[in-house]
């Protein structure tokens, strides 16, 4: 691995720091894009520098390169991330989203000479699997907690958010307790892509009882602020539970309940969206609401999948030879 950065007979140290990527993820909403940039960033700095982490200084030399010099390191770095460590395209087009994001920062502040425009971004293919699973089982899945102890309680109130609202698990991880009104069955959720403006969803009957159960039995806590679902283990008890810790709950239940295909959040997202086509006869405009998404065009990828309309296309040919 070319390291570009580091020689210092290429480029002159320079004689005062200027926090960039401070400014830059402090422009960031979301902790999740904060999280995310942050960890990006630094990927770049070890593959240009073998830095584990990028100082002011160094973020300076690099925004100090000519255009030249910029494109072809980023290209090299592009190319590492897809054909030597062979990652996914949309997590390589996230690091470079990432990248741009900085020197576009370094451009407005004066800081920085060239642009990455001319790096083109790794085409991604969508939702190749929409269906999930049936709803038979999941509730298989549902049965596995044992709702007489109080991991039990915590764990299957999420499981019934996650079905019952298609919720993502970053989202969750953000409610607290201040978000939920049990007796109007209501929801503040800080959805994807919203920024920091939060949208009401309403709750089941059945997601608001678990809720109940839980609340009750919640480690009390001292603070203003009071995440909903919070970690019971003794290295991180009363710390707010994470997105992590969210995915492996759900995919150890789901293989204790006997799922064979391998279960995520998304996933029972995946589930839940295809579920409420298949009892809405397809009502998309009904489910967008449901689903919260934007376009409707992605919406229209889980029903042309829920409906095989390629394998009904497929067998009308067939019979006509």
């Amino acid at each position: 691995m070319t390291n570009a950065l580091a020689k210092a007979e290429v480029f002159p140290a320079l004689e005062q720091e200027f926090d960039i990527l401070a400014q830059l993820l402090e422009n960031q909403k979301s902790p999740n894009t904060w999280r995310a940039y942050k960890k990006d960033i630094r990927d770049f700095f070890r593959f240009a520098a073998d830095a584990n982490e990028p100082t002011s200084i160094l973020i300076d030399t690099f925004l100090k390169l000519d255009q030249t010099q910029a494109l072809s390191l980023v290209l090299r770095y592009k190319n590492d991330l897809r054909d030597v460590r062979g990652l996914k395209e949309a997590t390589i087009n996230r690091r470079l989203a990432a990248l741009k994001s900085l020197v576009r920062l370094g451009n407005q502040l004066g800081q920085c000479g060239f642009t990455l425009d001319g790096i083109k971004g790794e085409k991604v293919v969508h939702y190749r699997d929409t269906t999930g699973i049936k709803q038979n089982l999941y509730r298989q899945i549902l049965l596995i907690p044992n709702r007489e102890t109080v991991k039990g309680k915590r764990d299957f109130a999420i499981l019934r958010l996650l079905w019952d609202n298609a919720l993502r698990r970053g989202e969750i991880v953000q409610i607290n307790l201040s978000d939920l009104q049990l007796e109007t069955r209501k929801l503040a959720i800080l959805g994807k892509g919203k920024g920091t403006q939060k949208q009401e969803i309403t709750l089941s009957k059945a997601t608001i009882a678990a809720l109940e159960e839980w609340i009750a039995v919640r480690p009390k806590q001292k603070g203003r602020v009071q995440p909903l679902f919070v970690a019971l283990d003794r290295a991180h008890a009363g710390h707010r539970l994470t997105g992590t810790a969210i995915y492996q709950l759900v995919r150890k239940t789901a293989k204790k309940a006997g799922i064979e295909k391998v279960m995520s959040p998304h996933r029972i997202r995946h589930s839940g969206i295809t579920a409420a086509l298949d009892a809405t006869n397809g009502d998309v405009r009904k489910v967008q609401k449901f689903s919260r998404h934007s376009d409707l065009n992605t919406l229209m990828i889980y029903d042309d999948n829920r409906r095989d309309m390629q394998g009904e296309v497929t067998d009308l040919l067939a019979d006509l030879i």
